[in-house]
Order: structure tokens, then C-alpha cells, then sequence
């Protein structure tokens, strides 16, 4: 038996944070005339069976302009009750007298960002789509080849279906099948460093406040999270723990009891001791950049096309911001009457992503130099660098604004 190829506009190769994220936004288009844009979606999970398949225990901060986008689509409804709202950030050095604080009031907002937990984002983005007629899901499916013709991207699926569209996205992952296939290169930049990650409970309440905490072996962040008993005071947190990878290892390893004692010791009193902790995890950290973002007829999306270190928790929200002005730039080509899948106007969005790649990238790669480094040289200015952060209102403003997302 031959099936016949389905046509879409759109096929999407993921259905993970960003394949979801960008079938919500496109499917938000209106074409003045016409219907909206049809859109494939290929993911490997049943997500929809057991959305932490995709979406696993991780938290992520989601910056205050990552949160207005999700609110604009709809998505936010689902996540009001389950994210944390940070009011303040307090940044110090371990053994050094740099402290920096930033307060959202100071910035006249609610909440500098918002903590909440992947798969409650995996969950809220799929309860969205749940009634969109404009998306088509094929899950649990693979892609099994690509074919790029002159005005089509051709897919086959494991499942036998075959899929023609104008425009192939890779939301597949930092190991990208898409990118693979279509030859691009990295750029690769191992840390060396691992990411510890664990939930913990604390003595004290966290009160909305997130902790930045530099140690001679690494940062640690300690994020706030909701409570799960639904108190108003929560003490329960996300943490962040980046170590050299074998040390990683063997804090991972460690008996309970030596747990909280070593991370008592390197965070410090600010939250009392750790009365829980849950399962830990630990994570290579490597800078993975494509060389292009953009091919004939496909563009990258999200880590497909970059992934950073979490020092300054911008990763999701690099790819978000690569969502939204995906978008837009479809949608002023479908008002223009262009073709918005041509690799001159692919090239277009690129350009204008490089400059906030590049920023973002040159950010946490400096952080990461800076901070986890012993040298005295470092220390000093690093401690100096907290202490004018701090006071220099200018620099703050700057400094909170790109955070945030603006």
C-alpha cells in the first residue's frame, strides 16, 4: 500500500519547548486573506501520554520578557499557579565582600523572571495546542530522511507518512537530525564543567529571592520555586551546582547527610540548612553553536542552533526570542506577499538573530571566565566588578534590562 504525501505549510521537526512554542506562535499568524498556516509536528515521545517523556525535572528562568511573550500566546494561563516569581536577586562571592542586589521594585516590575519547572512548561505549551485544528501531530514518529527540492522540503517518516512543506524547522535538540542532515557545522566549546542539579528544601523561606553564589570551585545558583503544599512560604528551591566534572561526580555520589553539609558549607547561612533533597542529576556543560542557521528551505531553532552555559539561565530564553522573531518575520512576508521559506529571506531572520547569539553567548562566556576562576587577579576584579554593578545605577539598569530580556 502507498500513502499519499500530506502537504503542510510548516513541518516541524520536535515537539519539545521549542517545536511546541513554534507551533503556537505560527499558528497565531492570520494571513489577511485565506486560512492560517497548516503545520506538521514530528516528535519521537508520546507526549501526549506522559508529557516529563520530553519535558524532564529541570526548572527553568524564564526572563520577564520570555513571560510577556507566552501571556501574548496564550500559554501563561496554564502557568500562573505553578511558576515563581523572583523579586530579587542577591549575587555574592564566597569568602570576598562583592555582593550585588537587584530588586524588581527597583525596575518597576512585578518579577524580574519566573521560575517553574520544565515539564510544567512541556505541559502548559501541549494544553495550549490541545484543540488547534491548524497542527497536525505525528508522535511517537521519526524522520527517517530529507529531501530538499527547489520550492518543497520532501520528509519521510518511520511510520511510512510523507510530508511535503514550504519550510522545515529544527527543533530537534542540541544533537539535531536536521542540522546533521543538512551538513552544518559547529562550533564546540566544552567547559569543562558539569551542572549538579537537584531540588532542595531549605530551613528558611526562599521569599521570591534567587541566589547567585560564586565559589572557588564554581557558581551555584539557588532558584525559588513554588510550594508544593501550597503555603504561602515556600522553602523549596532549584539548585544549580557547576563543579569541575569529576568533583561533580563525587558530590553526586555523596550520602545525604555529607550533601547538605558540603552545600551548606559553599552556599552558606543565607537559607539556613537543607532539610531535603531530591534526586540529583549531573550535566556536561559544552557552548555547541551552529555555523549556520539557515538552509535551503529550514532554519534552526533553539539548542538545535545553540547551547550555552546556565550561568545566566538565558538559554531558553535565547531560543524563545529565536521563536518570536521567527514569526514576525513569516508574518511580514505573508503580508508582503513573499515567499517566507527562500534562503534570501531565511538569511534575513539570521542576520538579525546573530547580533543577540553573539551578545548572549559573549555574556555567559565571560561570566563563566570570570567566575569560575580562582586567580587573584579575577577575584579582585570580579569583587570590584559586583561592588560597581551594584552602585552604578547605569550599569545595573543595563545589565538587569538584558536579563530580562530587553
Amino acid at each position: 500500500m502507498t500513502l499519499t504525501q500530506q502537504n503542510f505549510d510548516i513541518v516541524i521537526a520536535g515537539g519539545g519547548l521549542s517545536g511546541a512554542l513554534a507551533a503556537i506562535a505560527l499558528s497565531a499568524i492570520k494571513p489577511k486573506q485565506g486560512e492560517g498556516l497548516s503545520i506538521a509536528v514530528i516528535e519521537k515521545n508520546p507526549l501526549h501520554e506522559d508529557p516529563k517523556q520530553s519535558f524532564d525535572d529541570r526548572v527553568l528562568a524564564l526572563s520577564h520578557a520570555s513571560a510577556n511573550y507566552l501571556k501574548e500566546l496564550g500559554v501563561w494561563s496554564y502557568l500562573t499557579d505553578v511558576s515563581q516569581a523572583i523579586a530579587d536577586i542577591h549575587i555574592s562571592d564566597r569568602g570576598y565582600y562583592g555582593k550585588a542586589r537587584i530588586a524588581a521594585k527597583d525596575h518597576q516590575v512585578e518579577a524580574l523572571g519566573y521560575v517553574v519547572e520544565m515539564a510544567k512548561i512541556g505541559k502548559a505549551l501541549l494544553n495550549t495546542l490541545k484543540h488547534n485544528k491548524q497542527v497536525t501531530w505525528f508522535c511517537p514518529d521519526i524522520i527517517t530522511s530529507i529531501d530538499w527540492q527547489q520550492e518543497s522540503v520532501n520528509v519521510e517518516l518511520g511510520s511510512g507518512a510523507k510530508i511535503s512543506a514550504k519550510l522545515l524547522l529544527g527543533c530537534d535538540g542540541a544533537q539535531s537530525q536536521c542540522r546533521q542532515a543538512a551538513n552544518i557545522s559547529i562550533n564546540s566549546k566544552p567547559y569543562q564543567q558539569s551542572a549538579l542539579i537537584t531540588n532542595v528544601a531549605m530551613v528558611k523561606p526562599h521569599n521570591n529571592v534567587a541566589y547567585e553564589r560564586f565559589t572557588e570551585f564554581g557558581p551555584i545558583a539557588m532558584l525559588p520555586l513554588t510550594s508544593q503544599t501550597g503555603s504561602e512560604k515556600s522553602h523549596r528551591c532549584s539548585l544549580v551546582w557547576t563543579l569541575p566534572p569529576e568533583q561533580a561526580q563525587e558530590v553526586k555520589t555523596l550520602a545525604d547527610k555529607d550533601f547538605k553539609i558540603t552545600l551548606e558549607k559553599a552556599f552558606g547561612s543565607w537559607l539556613g540548612g537543607v532539610e531535603k533533597l531530591g534526586v540529583r542529576h549531573v550535566y556536561p556543560l559544552n557552548l555547541v553553536q551552529a555555523q549556520s542557521q539557515v538552509y535551503h528551505r529550514m532554519a534552526l531553532i533553539g539548542n538545535a542552533s545553540h547551547t550555552i552555559h546556565p550561568i545566566a539561565g538565558q538559554g531558553f530564553n535565547l531560543g524563545l526570542r529565536d521563536v518570536q522573531q521567527l514569526a514576525q518575520h513569516i508574518e511580514d512576508a505573508i503580508f508582503q506577499n513573499t515567499d517566507y521559506a527562500q534562503f534570501a529571506q531565511l538569511s534575513m531572520y539570521a542576520e538579525k538573530r546573530k547580533q543577540d547569539h553573539n551578545a548572549v553567548i559573549e555574556l555567559t562566556d565571560s561570566l563563566v571566565t570570570l567566575f569560575s576562576n580562582h586567580l587573584p587577579p579575577l577575584v579582585i576584579g570580579r569583587n570590584i566588578g559586583l561592588k560597581v554593578l551594584n552602585y552604578l545605577t547605569p550599569l545595573k539598569n543595563a545589565f538587569v534590562n538584558k536579563t530580562m530580556g530587553y
